[in-house]
């Protein structure tokens, strides 16, 4: 199935199968932040849309335990940089509807929570298809490290996903019911 087919079909499920009930067990997070030694570093996050997974409870509790959280914002030409945001600060919506920070103090995160339309059992992901991720990985990575962390509904996950040399594989992906890395 082409990405395009995948990508309809799934967004299409989201909406039909999103809950609030759904969450995902934020000890998974911490789980891999200790394994991976990130501890006190740059959580760059995400503001859910068009029923994405909600990072919002995640992010909170990583802020209080000392991280430092950022979202993304989208620029021209396609680029997306993240900038430091707290839960008690403002947000501005953006051209295609989606919350971003006000501020203009840009962070590259260290641990990057990116929300997936779809996934496989070999950590690919497929986006809305812009791309954004994937090239802001890329050039993040020239750098620093970075570790990804898809996060997904246990029912975005598909078969097998077509891959194409700019797609970016996922460090780990979290669901509601478990991690796969």
């Amino acid at each position: 199935m082409k990405k395009s087919e995948i990508r309809k079909k799934i967004i299409k499920k989201r909406r039909e199968n999103y809950s609030s009930k759904l969450k995902i067990d934020f000890r998974l997070i911490l789980k891999i932040l200790k394994k991976e030694k990130l501890q006190n570093k740059i959580v760059g996050g995400y503001y859910p849309y068009n029923f994405e997974v909600d990072d919002i409870e995640i992010l909170k509790k990583l802020e209080k335990k000392k991280y430092l959280i950022s979202l993304p914002k989208i620029k021209k030409n396609f680029q997306m940089d993240f900038f430091k945001w707290s839960i008690k600060d403002p947000l501005i919506i953006n051209r295609m509807g989606i919350p971003e920070p006000s501020t203009n103090n840009l962070k590259y995160p260290d641990i990057l929570l990116v929300p997936l339309v779809a996934f496989d059992k070999n950590l690919n992901r497929i986006g809305y298809g812009g791309g954004f991720y994937d090239r802001y990985i890329k050039r993040i990575k020239l750098i620093k490290e970075i570790i990804t962390i898809g996060i997904a509904f246990s029912f975005q996950k598909v078969n097998k996903i077509q891959v194409d040399r700019n797609d970016i594989k996922m460090d780990f992906i979290i669901t509601e019911k478990n991690e796969l890395k």
